[in-house]
């Protein structure tokens, strides 16, 4: 029964990759004769055969592997991606990437490439276990039926994080730059000069965002669209709370260092008591552990010597009967 269902699915799997290799170089036959019979319609004189061999051809020099072979590998891979992949889940992913702040200079073409790459590696990493016999092939195919899936989302999952600890890095930097924007401008200037102080001496993914939200404004655009096109960037609650508040001082007119101020003392307030949360929640996260790994051993230490003394001394008790 294994064979057989290893003999079908071994065979579906060439299918498919041959049916993949060959349907894609078929379309774009089809398209090149279709640009050519376009082409043909024209009434164009060929050269004759004397005129052709007098032009002097030059010789080209030769491509490198990586253009001759790896380029068009990568972009039948990604045009392959985008195929499979739904409109809406590629919108999605540009959001996502927009708020991972595109780590190493992602954009969705390469996040998409990168996904099938990865499903590609690990199917070729499993026919190798299969070639090798290191493995059962009955038991490579299934962990193929899980593994070359899971490898398409591997890069969903490695980019949530990088949100998720984006954000958070954001959220915890956001109290103390506000104390230093609040200083600058207390001290006598702009805000625009105050954010190029805070750029200057900070880093991070806020720094970042603040420099972005500057060069919007240099470059022309309305301080209130560049503010939130920052908090569209950012989607923290704290940073929208903090736009809204300048972009409200701006309109009626209130001092941006008494508003600066405020806020600056309202986020270090929340981020006392956001750490007081997570300092709550620890107790109840430690008693899983305890009672399923600590428990357990400390049992065995305390009680093991007693319960082999109780045995040893039952156990003539119980042989002379």
């Amino acid at each position: 029964m294994e064979l057989t269902l290893c003999i079908i699915l071994t065979f579906l799997s060439v299918f498919i990759l041959s049916l993949l290799l060959l349907v894609v170089p078929a379309a774009e036959k089809r398209q090149v004769s279709k640009s050519l019979e376009q082409l043909e319609a024209y009434d164009m004189k060929a050269p004759t055969v004397s005129h052709v061999e007098s032009i002097p051809r030059p010789e080209l020099p030769a491509l490198p592997f990586a253009n001759r072979v790896v380029q068009p590998s990568v972009e039948w891979i990604l045009n392959l991606a985008k195929r499979m992949t739904p409109k809406g889940v590629i919108d999605q992913t540009n959001r996502q990437l927009k708020l991972a702040g595109n780590p190493h200079d992602l954009d969705v073409d390469k996040f998409l490439t990168l996904k099938a790459l990865s499903s590609l590696v690990i199917f070729a990493v499993l026919i190798l276990l299969a070639v090798l016999s290191i493995f059962p092939k009955s038991r490579l195919i299934l962990f193929g039926l899980f593994l070359v899936p899971c490898g398409f989302f591997i890069p969903d999952i490695w980019l949530r994080h990088r949100v998720e600890k984006r954000q958070k890095e954001i959220g915890l930097a956001l109290p103390d730059t506000l104390d230093l924007l609040t200083i600058s401008v207390e001290a006598g200037l702009g805000f625009d000069a105050a954010l190029t102080k805070v750029i200057k001496n900070s880093s991070g993914p806020l720094a970042q965002e603040f420099s972005k939200m500057l060069s919007e404004c240099q470059a022309g655009a309305d301080r209130k669209d560049a503010l939130r096109n920052m908090a569209n960037r950012t989607t923290v609650p704290e940073v929208l709370v903090f736009v809204t508040a300048i972009i409200q001082a701006d309109i009626f007119g209130i001092s941006i260092s008494k508003v600066l101020r405020t806020q600056a003392r309202e986020m270090r307030v929340k981020r006392r008591q956001k750490a007081e949360e997570i300092a709550m929640k620890t107790p109840v996260k430690i008693v899983f552990p305890l009672v399923l790994c600590i428990l357990p051993a400390t049992l065995i230490v305390i009680l093991g010597p007693a319960g082999i003394r109780i045995a040893s001394s039952l156990l003539p008790f119980f042989g002379s009967r």
